[in-house]
């Protein structure tokens, strides 16, 4: 019997700042505003079909994930493409970043996903990839995992988000009410966390007081971020709003992250970054990313800065700003 093939991969997203933006009680409108980054490192999935009764085997290569989340995929694949029913498939995932970390794994995984099943489909490219980031805004939004990740995703880059929603949706795939731009110098910057995974997104974004604080301190920074151009002369903007994001919504106070914040910088000092970089909290993990103050002058190694955070306690990785996608 015949087998079929695909791949899929998706770079994972770092947010920054974000508002919380789920009144509607349609999951396509809801969502964020805010900016991140996207970074070449995420997951990559292979997905092997044949015909059968319809199953799904997940397999992850080195590390362990969230079985639910790709059968959710799958589930909605099936809803909107009948040749994905009578298959039975097997799923393969390899995870470059750890999961629950503030890095967008839960958005990147059903993208990758979503693309492998329906390459193995042999689905146009463009089709497949507007119904991947549809799927994936809606499982994320039905586990409260993401709000804004998907439609990141889909911009690519240092993103901002100025109107919150599914970037697709519909059964035509046509743009959806989520809007977000992006650009990208594939900058290098090294992200760090805690070996343990932090909270559960649904703990700050499902909870009245913390939705209100990290609205309120997003809206502020956004109502400047929002406003002109989008591309590499707004990276000192996007710096100074993140920073004051973090202190005004008080998630740098929560989780020990200011600790965290200051692991980073006093590797960073060690390593004679010193001026040289910036330590910017992923939200909404016990994470950190540590970027250039200029684009211009990256420093072209952080071996260094690597060993120091390591002595910190903190496992770290260097990657780079991913491409738009």
């Amino acid at each position: 019997m015949t087998a079929i093939l695909g791949r899929g991969t998706c770079g994972a997203h770092l947010t920054l700042l974000f508002t919380v933006e789920d009144a509607s009680a349609d999951p396509v409108e809801q969502g964020s505003l805010g900016t991140g980054i996207c970074v070449e490192d995420g997951i990559e999935a292979i997905a092997r079909g044949q015909a059968g009764e319809p199953r799904l085997s997940i397999r992850f290569i080195d590390d362990v994930g969230d079985t639910r989340l790709y059968q959710q995929v799958l589930d909605l694949l099936c809803e909107e493409v009948e040749a994905a029913k009578s298959m039975q498939w097997e799923l393969a995932v390899r995870m470059h970043l750890p999961i629950s970390q503030g890095f967008g794994m839960s958005a990147a995984g059903a993208v990758a996903a979503a693309c492998a099943f329906q390459r193995a489909l042999g689905l146009p490219h463009e089709e497949s990839l507007r119904r991947a980031f549809s799927i994936a805004h809606r499982v994320e939004r039905a586990n409260s995992t993401g709000l804004g990740d998907v439609a990141a995703l889909a911009a690519g880059g240092i993103e901002r988000r100025i109107a919150p929603g599914a970037p697709y949706s519909g059964t035509q795939l046509a743009r959806g009410p989520g809007i977000a731009q992006g650009w990208s110098e594939a900058t290098p910057v090294v992200l760090a966390w805690r070996e343990n995974p932090g909270r559960h997104t649904s703990e700050y974004i499902d909870h009245p007081d913390w939705k209100r604080l990290i609205s309120e301190a997003g809206s502020a920074q956004m109502s400047s971020l929002s406003a002109g151009g989008w591309d590499s002369s707004r990276w000192q903007d996007l710096i100074d709003s993140a920073q004051t994001f973090s202190r005004d919504s008080r998630l740098i106070d929560d989780a020990s992250r200011g600790i965290l914040v200051e692991a980073g910088t006093n590797a960073a000092e060690r390593a004679g970054l010193a001026g040289r970089v910036s330590v910017l909290l992923c939200m909404l993990g016990e994470s950190i990313v540590i970027v250039p103050n200029s684009l211009d002058s990256a420093p072209q190694s952080f071996d260094s800065l690597i060993s120091e955070l390591e002595k910190e306690g903190l496992l770290a990785k260097a990657t780079k700003v991913g491409p738009l996608s």
